[in-house]
């Protein structure tokens, strides 16, 4: 892990915490992290489900909590007849620095593609706020031995063409499908592997964003495997999901050093 890039480590709450929940949790959160001190050029970002991102943002602003709100989706356009939908105007309005996209889930069990991706990634950049570009293949790609050019493609039908400083400032976070959410964790060979593809892959379209642009690995991230993936060269952080629900797990994270 190169220093200068910096590390982040971002909860992913999904579809869990109401906004009481949210609220105990924040506070938690908050008191571990002010009790101690983060390592260097280490940043926290929580995405809450988007009934509790008010609450949240409240708790961050009013007590001084060194994290970045973060959003879990949005829509690609600002306004119109999209009954249940938020956009990113209305999370920059919120504060909200980091936006996930393109996450496994959304693509699993709400068919978005590539296309929908590089959309919602445009509303994210318009309105001033951080994509968290997801990418990862299936235990059936991996076996086949697909798995790096999926994972390449992705990337770039996420970035390509963009300007270099654009790209530069996007998060990317691989996701090996097959091990969010089931306790299993790619070794931290594989991790690094991928996110040195990844890296590689931006080389090819904006060789002058390799060296800033960030790499998270997601994947059943735990405070027992954090250390060991972080020390690989090429991860910048983590997209957590179950850990971030648990506030000294996920500050266990947090201070994992590489």
């Amino acid at each position: 892990m190169l220093a200068e890039r910096g590390v982040l480590v971002s909860g992913n709450w999904k579809m869990n915490e109401n906004h009481f929940e949210a609220l105990k949790l924040v506070q938690e959160l908050g008191a571990l992290l002010l009790a101690g001190t983060l390592p260097p050029g280490r940043e926290v970002s929580l995405h809450p489900p988007f009934t509790s991102l008010r609450t949240v943002q409240t708790a961050v602003e009013s007590d001084h909590i060194p994290v970045a709100l973060g959003a879990q989706n949005c829509h690609w356009e600002d306004r119109g007849a999209y009954t249940g939908e938020v956009s990113a105007e209305m999370l920059a309005k919120l504060n909200v620095r980091y936006v996930i996209t393109g996450h496994s889930e959304r693509r699993q069990y709400f068919g978005e593609t590539d296309e929908v991706v590089a959309r919602k990634i445009d509303a994210i950049l318009r309105h001033g706020m951080v994509p968290i570009v997801c990418v990862g293949e299936t235990l059936a790609e991996r076996e086949a031995g697909d798995a790096e050019t999926k994972v390449r493609g992705q990337v770039r039908a996420a970035l390509e063409g963009r300007p270099t400083e654009v790209v530069a400032s996007v998060v990317l976070a691989y996701e090996p499908i097959w091990a969010i959410g089931t306790g299993r964790t790619a070794t931290p060979a594989d991790a690094q592997e991928m996110c040195a593809a990844i890296r590689s892959e931006v080389g090819h379209f904006a060789p002058s964003a390799t060296a800033a642009i960030r790499v998270q690995y997601g994947g059943s991230v735990t405070p027992e495997t954090a250390e060991e993936l972080l020390a690989g060269e090429d991860i910048d952080g983590f997209l957590v999901g179950g850990a971030s629900l648990d506030a000294q797990r996920l500050v266990s994270i947090v201070r994992a050093r590489a």
